[in-house]
């Protein structure tokens, strides 16, 4: 009885002692490296053309941005408009209706220019809402729903 005892007590000591060595496994093996964390020089073409007469003035910095979620196409923004989730549309609560304002990811330097048409967002904290296809471009990371990004007004 003592001889298994004995075994008994050295198999759990050896189990106990493995599940403190330093092998890696699981997550902190798995280095995910998401897009928007990898700084880029380029800026991405979008549907409004920029023009070198146009000037660009800084509006506010490292602030939060979220996107509109897709129950919202289709209902009618503040503006009097249809909301689209594919064009370069913006919510924000104090810019006139109409301004174009470019949004910068302040982690990886991609921007887009959107056109504010609706009020919001209305939740503490963030300062604009951007349709999908705007957040989308400049964050390529769907599994986040917020981003910091820098806010500059264009004027024409």
């Amino acid at each position: 009885m003592k001889f298994s005892t004995k075994i008994i007590c050295s198999l759990f000591l050896l189990v106990f002692v493995s599940s403190f060595t330093s092998k890696k496994t699981g997550i902190f093996t798995n280095r995910n490296v998401f897009f928007d964390s990898i700084k880029k020089d380029t800026i991405l073409v979008d549907s409004i053309s920029l023009d070198s007469s146009l000037v660009i003035k800084s509006f506010k910095e490292s602030v939060h941005a979220s996107y509109y979620h897709d129950k919202f196409n289709g209902r009618r923004t503040a503006s009097g408009q249809k909301f689209n989730n594919n064009l370069y549309t913006a919510a924000h609560k104090k810019l006139k209706f109409g301004t174009k304002v470019k949004v910068t990811n302040t982690v990886n330097g991609k921007s887009v220019i959107v056109v504010i048409n609706d009020r919001g967002p209305f939740i503490k904290g963030r300062e604009i809402d951007l349709s999908k296809k705007a957040f989308m471009e400049i964050a390529k990371n769907k599994k986040r729903g917020y981003l910091i990004v820098d806010l500059e007004i264009i004027e024409e």
